[in-house]
This record gives structure tokens, C-alpha cells and sequence, in this order.
């Protein structure tokens, strides 16, 4: 009886620490930045698709599904920032008719203070690379920055890993990524 009591403790424990999470899609999103050799540099966001995340004690598990078609340029207006979004959606960056999402899934994590380190996979036009980062949970809203290479992705458009000689046209392959996660 001893053994079921302490049984029974560790399952009801088990599901406080543990919480299965939708994302609310019409908040969350991820804002992104690339930049130009010079000081240039654009920013937009992405929105999500599909996602959830498991939150545990001393892990997190997960996978979000981005919708590439939301892909939209923030800084500009106008007809410049309509000839950006549909150059970015190009075969020249990210191929969007081709692959309309692309993925961030939680591999392993571990609890690092009050974070989470996370190893994951980043896809993007159905090519997969690891990817690590660190996620804050704090009050149903998951945020984390992360930088991914471009170029490991074959989104060429003046990247300096396929090109040379580009001058101040060179784009720089690292994007930044800001992500923030409402969770229901």
C-alpha cells in the first residue's frame, strides 16, 4: 500500500511538472533580420502554421511548423516592400512556392538555470541542419533568439559562400531570429 501511495505521488507530481502546449497562432511569430556587408539590413516576420511544445521540469520537447507564405518586410512600405517580400519568396532566398513551411523540432534539451539549452533541427526548403539554442518559458510565453547560416540551406542571392567579388552587395549568410511563443 506504502509502494501505490508513493506511486500515485510521483504520477500526480509528475503531471504538474509536465504540460502539453498548443501555440497560439494568432500571437506568436518570429521576427527576422538579415544584413548587408554595409550597415544595411531588413527585418520582417514569419508566422506559425502548427506547434507544440512539452514542457517538463528539466526538458522541453517540441516542434513548430513555420508558414513561409506569411514571410512579410516590416521596415519598408510600399512598392519597395512588395519587391522584397516576393524577391525573399523567390527561387533567389527561399523558394517559397516550392516549400510553403519549414520547421524548428527540439531534438534533446537541458535545464540551464532558469532556460532551457536546446539542440534541435532546423528545416528550410526541405534542407535539415542541427541547430542550438536557448529557450525562456516564463508565463505560457516561450521566446528565444537563434542565428542560422543561410547558405546551409542553399538560399544563395548574393551570399558570399557562393560568390565572389560582391563588394558592398554582399548579403551576410547569418539571419537573426527572434522567436516568441504564446502557449495555450
Amino acid at each position: 500500500m506504502k509502494n501505490l501511495l508513493i506511486i500515485f505521488f510521483l504520477l500526480i507530481n509528475f503531471e504538474l511538472f509536465s504540460q502539453d502546449y498548443g501555440i497560439d497562432l494568432e500571437r506568436s511569430k518570429i521576427k527576422w533580420t538579415g544584413k548587408e556587408i554595409t550597415t544595411s539590413s531588413h527585418y520582417g516576420t514569419l508566422k506559425f502554421v502548427d506547434g507544440e511544445i512539452n514542457i517538463q521540469q528539466e526538458t522541453v520537447t517540441g516542434k513548430v511548423i513555420v508558414d513561409m507564405l506569411s514571410l512579410s518586410v516590416d521596415d519598408l512600405t510600399g512598392g519597395s516592400k512588395a519587391r522584397l517580400e516576393g524577391h525573399l519568396r523567390s527561387d533567389d532566398f527561399f523558394s517559397v512556392s516550392n516549400h510553403k513551411s519549414s520547421t524548428i523540432e527540439v531534438k534533446s534539451s537541458k535545464k540551464n538555470g532558469d532556460d532551457f539549452d536546446v539542440d534541435g533541427v532546423l528545416t528550410i526548403k526541405g534542407i535539415s541542419h542541427p541547430i542550438n539554442f536557448i529557450l525562456s518559458v516564463d508565463d505560457k510565453v516561450a521566446t528565444s533568439k537563434l542565428t542560422f547560416d543561410r547558405s546551409k540551406y542553399d538560399v544563395r542571392f548574393r551570399s558570399g559562400t557562393f560568390f565572389e567579388n560582391l563588394g558592398d552587395k554582399l548579403i551576410l549568410d547569418d539571419i537573426e531570429l527572434e522567436v516568441e511563443l504564446y502557449l495555450n
